[in-house]
């Protein structure tokens, strides 16, 4: 049982790694793999002790801190469900993710979140507050345990691999986003598969830099850890610092860390302008949630002498899918997303035919990690499981090796004219670019052909490169047809919380600039 569950795989780590160290905030205070458990089994009975049931959905907004790893943790071990949600929401936003998910509790630290409570307070939801004491090793809920249905942690209820563990909202690129359900078997699994490709042990410590209300964060850099017996820090701040990144680094050990492209972006420009006097000898950089350049895949190994893991995950598979492997268990291709990982994978045509090698289509995937359906929302998963597979939406091919190219999104693949373009490969050119920090192809509407390319780039410190030079570039490394049509030079891209850029919001924000420009002024 313990192999099929994510409560069994972290007590199973602890059991046999009791005194490594788990959790650490940086400077603060370090928490066994031991404790940890004994926290979060306390929390648990204290929850089910104040009426918390199996598949109640129970929402928490946090930064990245122990009193949400605990009680995230302690949701889980309760039966119930948990949905982290970012803790940047409008009152409105949150209103949509705590009625959508059905939450019965919001959970928040002793600071709380305005807009939060403001949202639960309006759906008649009730409120928590968590506090750490590092000093006691103690968590303090705003509730205590009720003395007449008091539940030890002992007789805490047995977990089964069924019961929804996590809720988490999908993107949302084309639609309103869509509810994902997973359960502790998805969960298990993914970790297992996590653990198993990146070779995951007790001896391996990481830092977190991503946010714990998204998958990536969540399951590639903390449960995987905890699974294997590792360790995590997380930044005094409660976020990512390109500041104090590469202090907690090796102050703590890291063996390696993972990231969207956007943050390896960042941490290269500081090793460019502001180098580290010693970096930390790494097994691995992973990098995942959206594509990686080929040239930052480079300048990231050049940098740091580690091997960079491209990696493809989604929500819906409890994130991981596919992954280069390490050095010894392959080559690392770059500009691929690497093997599938723990899962069948196929590249189906409309028709659910499977394509030949370097055909491209649809990937597909079925295996224990993918979620069984969206939440009452029969449309989408009509369109989403079919010929037995789950659709992910993404284009690619598998090269001789099995080795899976991703082409992009269906919905953000540009059709100029009848010409299907890719916005990753337009990506990767302005990125080769000496002068370019980061860089986003996106398709507009045009009259003449359907739709044309634009591009946005964000050029490196005291670089003064213009939209000519980015154009006469682009005419010597692209066909004619892949040239953007115009180049926004910008010193910022729309994101979303988790860090990942949408080719639709880029589209958009740059689109609103120029609809502006046009409205003449002083009524001319």
């Amino acid at each position: 049982m313990e192999e099929t569950t994510l409560i069994g795989l972290l007590k199973k780590s602890a059991g046999k790694f009791p005194s490594h160290r788990s959790v650490s905030v940086s400077g603060k205070f370090d928490l066994t793999h031991s404790k940890l458990q004994q926290l979060v089994d306390q929390a648990a009975s204290i929850l089910i002790s104040n009426g918390v049931r199996p598949g109640d959905v129970i929402a928490l907004t946090f930064p990245n801190t122990i009193e949400f790893v605990i009680m995230f943790l302690a949701v889980i071990r309760a039966r119930a469900t948990a949905a982290p949600l970012n803790a940047a929401y409008t009152q409105e936003e949150f209103e949509f993710y705590l009625s959508d998910s059905e939450s019965r509790i919001l959970l928040t630290s002793q600071e709380g979140n305005e807009a939060a409570q403001s949202a639960a307070s309006k759906l008649k939801i009730s409120h928590i507050t968590s506090t750490f004491s590092h000093q006691e090793e103690k968590l303090t809920l705003s509730i205590q345990p009720d003395s007449s249905n008091c539940v030890l942690p002992e007789s805490l209820p047995v977990n089964s691999p069924l019961d929804v563990a996590l809720f988490l909202h999908t993107s949302g690129t084309t639609s309103r986003p869509k509810g994902v359900p997973l359960t502790q078997q998805n969960l298990a699994a993914s970790v297992q598969n996590i653990k198993s490709v990146y070779q995951l042990t007790e001896s391996d410590s990481t830092v977190l830099v991503l946010p714990l209300f998204h998958v990536h964060g969540l399951l590639a850099g903390l449960l995987s850890s905890l699974g294997a017996g590792a360790a995590v820090t997380l930044p005094a701040g409660g976020r990512f610092s390109a500041s104090t990144f590469w202090s907690d680094m090796v102050k703590y050990n890291a063996t390696w860390y993972t990231a969207v492209p956007t943050i390896h972006q960042i941490i290269l420009e500081r090793h460019l302008s502001n180098p580290e006097p010693f970096y930390p000898k790494l097994r691995f950089i992973r990098s995942c949630s959206a594509s990686l350049a080929p040239t930052i895949l480079a300048r990231l190994e050049e940098a740091f002498g580690a091997p960079v893991l491209e990696a493809y995950a989604m929500t819906e598979a409890s994130h991981l899918m596919c992954s280069n492997p390490l050095p010894e268990n392959g080559g690392h291709k770059s500009g691929s997303v690497g093997k599938p990982v723990g899962q069948e994978m196929a590249i189906l045509d409309e028709n659910g035919v499977q394509q030949a090698e370097y055909a491209s289509g649809e990937v597909c995937i079925r295996g224990l990690n993918v979620t069984k359906g969206y939440k009452n929302n029969p449309e989408a998963n009509k369109s989403a499981y079919k010929f037995g597979w789950f659709h992910t939406g993404d284009v690619g091919y598998m090269d001789s090796e099995g080795y899976l190219h991703l082409v992009g999104r269906i919905k953000e693949l540009i059709n100029r004219g009848g010409e299907k373009i890719s916005p990753i490969e337009v990506d990767a050119v302005l990125l080769s670019h000496p002068d370019v920090a980061q860089a986003v192809a996106f398709g507009v509407p045009d009259d003449k052909y359907g739709e044309e390319i634009n591009c946005a780039i964000i050029p490196r410190d005291g670089s003064t490169i213009d939209e000519a030079e980015m154009l006469r570039f682009c005419k010597k490394n692209l066909a004619t047809f892949k040239v953007p049509k115009k180049v926004f030079i910008t010193d910022d891209v729309p994101k979303t919380a988790s860090g990942k850029i949408q080719r639709r919001l880029v589209a958009e924000h740059f689109l609103s600039q120029i609809s502006a420009a046009k409205v003449p002024k002083f009524g001319a």
